[in-house]
């Protein structure tokens, strides 16, 4: 695979840790719209994964009582009350976070999949993070899980600094803009290059404990 060589290449402790590792697992969910991706990835901030996933499961029963309910339209959220919303765990920054999110969908500022396909990854940044609620974080995890971007290295992840600084035997955690600049080089891969820093990330943790987003 060329971005495994790129990356064995770019950096030698980050390349210690690909071998450790062994084959990159990341795959984006081909078949989710950004509407969808961004109302989860709003459940997911600063919850751990196992939280989020009940909270979106109580809100998807809603319609159907079983949590198998199909993932709501824009205009069909904007329509369950935010009590309702509360009921399911959401807290009220949440929930103002996704109407906005809603309103923005229908006014067309979040873009179909297939629109998105056509947008550069700093343009589609610019506009969806003048959202309420919405980060460049919650953005760049659309840009990997769900679009398929391959380029990206979210810097502001707690995870990604904390694999870097565990790789690289740092004291303290990088900057996010001295962690952009260290790994320039691990471009045109950097998303590949970000699942592997949370792998490094996970190796620390108690087991049983893994990236939220990434599951592993």
């Amino acid at each position: 695979m060329a971005g495994r060589r790129h990356l064995l290449a770019a950096d030698p402790e980050l390349a210690a840790l690909i071998r450790r590792v062994g084959r990159c697992r990341l795959r984006a969910d081909t078949t989710r719209e950004p509407f969808e991706s961004l109302i989860r990835a709003i459940a997911h901030q600063q919850l751990h994964g196992r939280a989020a996933e009940a909270i979106l499961g109580r809100m998807l029963a809603l319609d159907r009582g079983d949590g198998g309910g199909a993932f709501p339209d824009a205009a069909g959220l904007l329509a369950v009350a935010p009590e309702a919303l509360r009921g399911c765990g959401f807290s009220m920054g949440k929930i103002a976070a996704m109407r906005a999110v809603c309103e923005a969908r229908l006014a067309g500022v979040v873009p179909t999949r297939r629109q998105a396909a056509r947008m550069p990854d700093e343009v589609l940044i610019e506009r969806l993070t003048s959202l309420k609620g919405i980060g460049r974080w919650t953005v760049e995890m659309l840009l990997i899980f769900s679009l398929g971007r391959p380029d990206v290295m979210p810097v502001d992840d707690f995870a990604v600094r904390e694999g870097w600084r565990l790789i690289k035997k740092l004291d303290r955690q990088p900057k996010p803009k001295q962690l952009l600049a260290d790994t320039r080089a691990l471009s045109p891969y950097r998303s590949m290059a970000a699942w592997y820093l949370w792998r490094a990330a996970d190796e620390a943790k108690p087991p049983g404990i893994a990236n939220p987003m990434t599951g592993a």
